[in-house]
């Protein structure tokens, strides 16, 4: 299987929503909605959801969330699903996002693959490795 390696820009909308744990001891549960706009060879949008957790030491905390992209990838059209899992440990971050299994469908069908953000001079960039 070939591996294809694209790059582009996002632009990214959270907004607070709703959650049903709100967190004791310092620490805040948190809960958004995530709308992005993808250009470049992902020309496609996606919505999901984020699970926060906030401590109570400056640069700590952890995210999970999902959210499903609709649109093409390098022509091909269809809709996939990313999974987030991120943690910052005093400022220093980590921060995995993976295609969730057999979630591509259409022309993306057997997607699979991962994704890098990056943040340089405010503007989101992403960095996609994937398998098609």
């Amino acid at each position: 299987m070939v591996t294809h390696n694209v790059t582009g820009q996002f632009n990214v909308k959270l907004n607070p929503i709703e959650g049903y744990a709100k967190g004791i001891d310092g620490v805040n549960l948190g809960r958004m909605s995530i709308d992005k706009t993808f250009t470049g060879d992902l020309d496609a949008t996606s919505t999901g959801e984020m699970l926060s957790a906030m401590t109570t030491t400056q640069g700590s905390a952890g995210y999970v969330a999902i959210e499903q992209v609709v649109g093409s990838l390098v022509g091909k059209q269809g809709s996939f699903v990313l999974q987030h899992f991120g943690t910052m440990d005093k400022g220093q971050d980590s921060l995995i996002l993976n295609v969730v299994p057999d979630s591509g469908s259409n022309e993306l069908a057997g997607l699979s693959g991962k994704m890098v953000i990056r943040i340089e001079s405010g503007i989101h960039f992403y960095d996609f490795e994937f398998q098609l």
